[in-house]
């Protein structure tokens, strides 16, 4: 039986292990019907689990009430600062645009957790120009938590 590979998009790996990294793990089913749960489980069940680079839906946006047709149709509001784009999709192609370009990722890249989580410790560099849309507070935010999430994800063992 092959092993499971989950399709994500670089933004939502980071936001998985940032909140890791600040303790707000994703466990329980949210509003939005997503599989931000089920994923986050396995990322940080297992870093040797098989991640394959998505732009579009991926196995998070899925289930997601508000993904229509494979396209988020959620929307922005003036908390999310007056530079962002209105759909959320837009911001968010910008920021996996950005993370492939700083991480030399294209879409259907394959690697496990781990070697993601490492080559983001290698090549992040400053993130807060990846999140210039929003506030400067998120993206020191940002910053922090994966700074913390990929020190405490460098203990989490990988299963056999």
């Amino acid at each position: 039986m092959a092993a499971r590979v989950i399709d994500v998009k670089p933004h939502h790996f980071v936001d998985i292990i940032a909140g890791y990294g600040v303790g707000q793990v994703a466990s329980e089913p949210n509003d939005y019907h997503n599989d931000v749960p089920g994923v986050t489980a396995a990322v940080l069940g297992d870093p040797g689990v098989m991640l394959r680079i998505e732009s579009g839906a991926d196995d998070i946006c899925k289930p997601c009430v508000h993904n229509v047709n494979g396209s988020c149709d959620d929307t922005l509001g003036p908390s999310d600062g007056p530079q962002a784009p209105k759909l959320k999709r837009e911001l968010n192609l910008l920021l996996d645009q950005r993370w492939c370009e700083r991480l030399g990722l294209t879409q259907g890249d394959q690697l496990t957790a781990r070697e993601l989580s490492e080559r983001i410790r290698a090549s992040k560099g400053d993130i807060r120009d990846i999140y210039r849309e929003l506030p400067p507070r998120y993206g020191d935010e940002k910053a922090r938590a994966l700074d913390l999430g990929l020190a405490r994800y460098r203990s989490v063992p990988k299963l056999i």
